[in-house]
């Protein structure tokens, strides 16, 4: 049976750690001193099911991948959780007004230099999501037990910037979800379990 509202909030409060898109390969050495920019996105869970999207394929910045609604906390943003939802709003549609927050997530650091803050929301209504064409080529849903289950999980590998780097994936169907998408599903599943 999938977790319900409380289920989650009671994940929230067993102990997670904050993971980074470096996690499976400690021989990567970063920078000292980087300077990482805040960001949030929305792990939106609506029945049994997790909401992701499909960044359009035109976009500078990981065009085609698939990731949760969010993006960069701006200084109008209150918190994490107002940035979350605000891009979710813009993205995909989603009213702030039709999403619990139950929480965060640990944070992620990903390969693109941002302090990512995931943050945990529960939709209570029919979801009547309109993908930003600008942004968004798909909003869809992966079953939530798909997700929560570490079985599912593989790690794979490819050559960036010369070196072969390994990253958790999770696919479902014709989606390649992997990357940080997939690493914070992954602590999201450990933390359920």
């Amino acid at each position: 049976m999938p977790p319900d509202a409380d289920s989650l909030r009671a994940a929230l409060q067993r102990p997670g750690r904050a993971s980074t898109d470096f996690d499976l390969n400690p021989e990567l050495v970063l920078r000292p001193g980087r300077v990482l920019r805040p960001a949030a996105v929305l792990v939106a869970v609506w029945q049994d099911q997790l909401i992701l999207t499909k960044r359009a394929s035109h976009l500078k910045h990981h065009p085609g991948q698939i990731a949760f609604p969010g993006g960069k906390v701006e200084a109008h943003d209150a918190s994490p959780e107002a940035a979350a939802l605000r891009e979710a709003h813009e993205e995909i549609g989603l009213s702030p007004e039709k999403v619990e927050v139950l929480g965060r997530l640990s944070p992620h650091e990903t390969v693109t230099g941002f302090s990512m803050t995931p943050v945990l929301g529960h939709v209570s209504d029919d979801l009547g999501l309109i993908p930003e064409a600008g942004e968004v080529e798909e909003a869809f849903t992966v079953p939530l037990s798909h997700v929560l289950d570490p079985a599912n999980f593989a790690i794979e590998r490819r050559l960036w910037r010369g070196q072969w780097r390994r990253y958790y994936t999770v696919p479902y169907g014709p989606y390649y979800i992997w990357g940080a998408t997939a690493r914070v599903l992954r602590g999201l599943a450990e933390r359920v379990q």
